[in-house]
């Protein structure tokens, strides 16, 4: 790190929220850091009211040019910076203040109008813990060698362009011209913006000020010239869609190194930069994203190979490596496009810096990814050059946009079976009627039953989202984002309304392990050793277990769990995964795509594990369940390699959206040669059999019992979570509690 980067870091550490102040990831655009020149605009609740003033004014508008107008509004009266402590300029409203005349009262206006039984059955399910559910819609990864290619200049002059080719061929509707408004009215007011800030650069006589102005300047007037302005144009794309428009962007760049090298290479050949220079650039570029300090994490990816079969890392990835070696930030997270091509010495890199405590990194096996997008209708080629989005989502580069819809709880299913479909947590009726306790013979009729409810899931889940899904142009027309894709612009259609090739939904599988111990510890509790009674059990689990912990211990100690290479336990793991996919995979949806199974839990394996009983596995009310592709906390105790061998039986590409698997590893398996030999090994045993995301925590269980005694000595811990690191420190003492569990069965 260079000098002065490590005088500027601690004001980059607070540029979006003081580091001294309370601070809630979950809620980071409401916060601020340091005080903004306040001659340059009007305090976030300001904006607010006077957005709130206009809205008799926007109400008869199409709502792609009232959202545009509400963002040309916040644009023009944020209070901006150019901070002399930087090299990227500053935005002061970044919490969606525009929804209060658009998003929310639209979102109210579709769900307590047009669909109100939509929005109760939402309710019910969201209240149960059977099914997470919301319209889920702002994940979007433009068409970023486009926006390189253009500048915001060029976007809004080819939209320009295709509006006119419309015209000419006399083939454009209100809806269509309505579309093409709100992408002149949202560009020119984001090139008035750029120029706002040129021309506050302008104004300042730091000894930064300059080299800020003429960046501003070439990015009003087209595309960048140079690895600098490249990364502030990267920046200011996400700043205005995620912080203003509402839409988040899911990647930065068609892979980071990939769309910043043409520029490094030139700069680099002409002198302008020395890779030391570029190198002090891109710390301050990705502690942008460290210091916004999304719980989340903002993803990018490296890597991937080129139609010859060449790897697509260069010199570039390998600086984006040495600035997370140097700066020890968390964030923002990297996957990485693994192939059999991956470079040895990257790789060992990659490896050597999740070992050392650095685990925001994720492999995504290409080979497996491509065969999940092929699986759906993509060419090989659009498979190859897909996009990586968020944790680790697929999705066809340009050319697919994939909400996230229910996830859906299978453990949730088991309590149902126990109750005739009756939610206890509710008191609900939110499953069919399959039969009392004392009406199952056997295990098979359970099993029957069970299978059942978890399709009522399903077919609530695909219902509930058919039914709003057809409303997302009207909540949140995506003007800044479909601009940027060429097809959106040739069918002058919504980027999520038709206006890509694949308009894909995804339903999410969560708590798959426990679901699986829960059949498999009833099965042998009840059907097979016949300790105790199907009645007798339901009404142990609804006094959580109170007094039975002989009973509990024998459920514990189950041998059949799914993560141990178990064949009883695999095959019904690989059954629901079965029946999950054939139930979602190619259903249409209500705009014009289809849906796709992925197995990922976000932070649900927490907040579902919330508000679900206790279960038969000897699981207590409220305890998380499990995660991803992953096993139950605890339940692995066979080891890393037959926790791979359980997971790949579920036939990950079957899942074309996503599939994910957490190894947690001890240190002492890591270190050294040998180390690396053998946590690439893993990764090879999981790509190989066409595995999709592989990421690592590497802890020794003392050290995470001690962190929890001492968080003050263990300030910089980080943990791989979901699909995103954390700080220890900043999980819950139950989610504490659970990673101990875990990391005491490998031990």
């Amino acid at each position: 790190m260079t000098e002065s980067f490590l005088k500027d870091r601690p004001f980059l550490e607070n540029k979006y929220h003081r580091t001294d102040a309370p601070f809630d990831p979950f809620k980071r655009r409401a916060c601020h850091g340091y005080e903004y020149d306040p001659t340059t605009g009007m305090r976030d609740v300001e904006i607010r009211e006077a957005l709130l003033q206009m809205q008799e004014e926007l109400a008869p508008l199409p709502h792609p040019v009232a959202k545009a107008r509400a963002i040309r509004f916040v644009l023009e009266h944020t209070r901006i910076d150019v901070p002399a402590q930087d090299w990227f300029v500053g935005i002061d409203t970044w919490d969606r203040e525009i929804n209060v005349v658009t998003f929310d009262p639209w979102h109210r206006e579709v769900f307590e109008n047009k669909i109100p039984e939509v929005d109760e059955c939402m309710k019910l399910m969201n209240d149960s813990g059977a099914v997470a559910i919301w319209p889920d819609f702002d994940h979007v990864v433009p068409d970023w060698d486009s926006l390189m290619r253009l500048g915001f200049a060029g976007i809004r002059a080819r939209a320009r362009e295709a509006r006119a080719e419309h015209e000419r061929r006399g083939a454009l509707n209100a809806r269509q011209a309505a579309f093409f408004d709100g992408i002149e009215e949202e560009y020119s007011a984001i090139i008035d913006f750029v120029d706002r800030l040129y021309r506050y650069a302008c104004a300042q006589t730091h000894a930064r000020a300059a080299r800020y102005a003429n960046c501003l300047l070439h990015l009003r007037d087209g595309a960048p010239t140079d690895i600098y302005e490249a990364m502030q144009f990267i920046y200011l794309y996400f700043m205005i869609s995620e912080s203003v428009d509402q839409y988040q962007v899911r990647s930065l760049g068609n892979g980071l190194d990939h769309t910043l090298y043409p520029f490094y290479q030139a700069d680099l050949a002409s002198g302008r930069y020395t890779r030391e220079e570029i190198r002090e650039l891109l710390c301050y570029f990705l502690m942008q994203w460290s210091a916004i300090g999304n719980y989340w994490g903002q993803p990018f990816y490296l890597g991937g190979s080129r139609a010859d079969g060449s790897c697509r890392i260069n010199e570039l990835s390998y600086d984006i490596l040495a600035v997370y070696r140097e700066t020890g930030i968390y964030n923002p997270k990297v996957q990485i496009k693994y192939n059999e091509n991956t470079p040895l010495p990257f790789l060992n890199e990659v490896l050597d810096l999740i070992r050392n405590g650095q685990s925001n990194f994720v492999f995504c096996c290409e080979k497996g990814m491509m065969r999940a997008v092929m699986s759906y209708g993509a060419t090989w080629e659009e498979a190859l050059e897909m996009d990586i989005r968020g944790c680790y989502e697929t999705g066809v580069r340009a050319n697919e946009v994939c909400t996230a819809t229910g996830y859906v709880n299978p453990l949730k299913a088991v309590v149902l079976t126990l109750h005739n479909g009756v939610d206890p947590h509710t008191g609900a009726q939110i499953g069919p009627r399959t039969g009392e306790c004392s009406d199952f013979a056997d295990f098979a009729a359970f099993y029957t039953a069970y299978l059942k409810q978890l399709e009522n899931l399903i077919s609530m889940t695909l219902r509930c989202a058919n039914a709003y899904e057809a409303y997302m142009e009207e909540i949140s027309p995506s003007s800044m984002y479909s601009a940027t894709i060429e097809t959106s612009l040739k069918n002058a259609h919504d980027g999520y309304a038709g206006g890509v090739k694949f308009n894909n939904s995804a339903v999410l599988l969560c708590g798959l392990g426990t679901a699986v111990d829960a059949l498999m510890a009833l099965q042998m509790l009840v059907f097979e050793r016949q300790t105790v009674s199907l009645s007798e059990l339901c009404n142990i689990l609804d006094a959580d277990w109170e007094g039975q912990e002989l009973l509990r211990r024998q459920a514990l100690d189950c041998p059949h769990k799914y993560g141990r290479n178990d064949p009883l336990a695999d095959s019904y793991a690989q059954a629901i995964a079965s029946f999950f996919c054939n139930r979602v995979n190619g259903v249409p949806n209500a705009r014009g795509g289809i849906y796709k199974a992925i197995l990922h839990s976000a932070m649900q394996f927490v907040w579902q594990g919330e508000k679900t009983e206790a279960t038969p596995d000897g699981r207590h009310a409220g305890e998380e369940i499990s995660k991803n592709g992953s096993p139950t906390p605890g339940a692995d105790t066979k080891g890393v390699t037959a926790l791979i061998l359980s997971a790949l039986k579920l036939s990950p590409t079957s899942f074309p959206e996503s599939f994910c698997l957490d190894l947690m590893l001890h240190p002492s398996s890591t270190q050294g040669e040998r180390g690396l030999a053998a946590m690439k090994s893993l990764l090879d045993v999981y790509d190989r059999g066409y595995g999709m995301s592989l990421q690592f925590n590497v802890f020794d269980v003392q050290t995470l019992q001690d962190a929890q005694m001492h968080p003050e000595r263990y300030s910089t811990l980080q943990v791989r979570v979901c699909g995103w690191n954390v700080l220890w420190n900043d999980l819950s003492k139950p989610e504490q509690d659970a990673y101990i569990k875990r990391c005491a069965s490998i031990c």
